[in-house]
């Protein structure tokens, strides 16, 4: 077996610390609360961007980060509602979005699309980490394949599945009345994205999925992130492009007959030197285009 490159070390070393923090490191986060329009909510913090559906019927709120912030999580909620946590709806199934599922799930129902109960509910691999099942408690209760509704707080809360993007069990989360739009994790705002392979990812299907949604949200929308600040169509529009711009440089250069090394040398223009971040680099994210495009590592 070859050793693991300088490369290859400091990036398992970036996931593990980014998918599997340690407790007390976590639960010293702070969680702050955004109001974003109308009854939603956005908390941030540790893990995946939090959206809440606050008011008369009770609180909705979308994934829930890490299990060692679930008490910061629930004093923000007291903050927004008096009335209990009566839905947590999961965009995918990764644990810094699904983390708290086993103590939120104990009073209120879990929903996602059903590839996110498949995955959670056996040992998945996620950066070639084992993640065991969660618990019967832990687990979505409500499944859909293509779409759902739940009518809360004096509106249609819309989900969609957009298939095999991010992983195979991505959900975007529409509410069209407060005009507001939780991307989950198809929009990384401002930075390259994880797009996670072993798990249904593909980043040309990505691609798709990012045009889609330009297409169906409001121009005027606010767009709560799976990870990033709160964003608006430019943001999803600047992030397409993004997208679209590198897997073309790439593609082209596989072409070309580029060794991944030496694609990974040329690097990309240097606008994009911003999007890169401690979990996904430049050169990483052309390794994941790499590999998405058929490349062999």
């Amino acid at each position: 077996m070859k050793p693991l490159s300088r490369t290859s070390c400091l990036f398992t070393l970036a996931a593990f610390v980014f998918f599997h923090l340690a407790p007390l490191q976590i639960a010293q986060a702070e969680i702050k609360t955004t109001h974003v329009a109308g009854n939603v909510h956005m908390l941030t913090g540790r893990g995946g961007n939090i959206g809440v559906s606050a008011g008369e019927d009770g609180v909705l709120m979308i994934d829930d980060k890490f299990a060692p912030l679930a008490d910061a999580i629930k004093a923000a909620l007291r903050g927004l509602s008096p009335r209990p946590l009566a839905f947590v709806v999961n965009t995918h199934w990764h644990g810094d979005h699904t983390g708290a599922n086993e103590i939120f799930g104990a009073d209120a129902h879990i929903i996602s699309h059903a590839n996110v109960r498949k995955r959670l509910a056996v040992t998945s691999y996620v950066l070639g980490r084992a993640v065991k099942p969660k618990a019967k408690v832990g687990l979505p209760v409500i499944t859909f394949d293509n779409s759902i509704s739940v009518h809360f707080n004096g509106e249609e809360i819309r989900m969609v599945h957009y298939p095999n993007g991010h992983t195979d069990g991505d959900s975007v989360i529409f509410f069209p009345k407060s005009n507001v739009v939780h991307t989950g994790d198809l929009l990384f705002s401002g930075m390259f994205p994880f797009v996670d392979l072993k798990n249904g990812g593909d980043v040309e299907s990505f691609t798709k999925n990012v045009a889609t949604l330009i297409k169906q949200i409001p121009k005027d929308a606010k767009i709560i992130p799976g990870h990033g600040p709160l964003s608006g169509i430019e943001e999803l529009k600047a992030s397409h492009s993004m997208l679209v711009e590198t897997t073309r440089i790439v593609r082209d250069r596989m072409k070309a007959g580029k060794t991944l090394a030496q694609i990974q040398a040329a690097g990309l223009p240097g606008k994009y030197a911003a999007w890169s971040w401690r979990f996904i680099s430049t050169e990483r994210w052309i390794g994941t285009i790499f590999e998405s495009l058929g490349g062999k590592r």
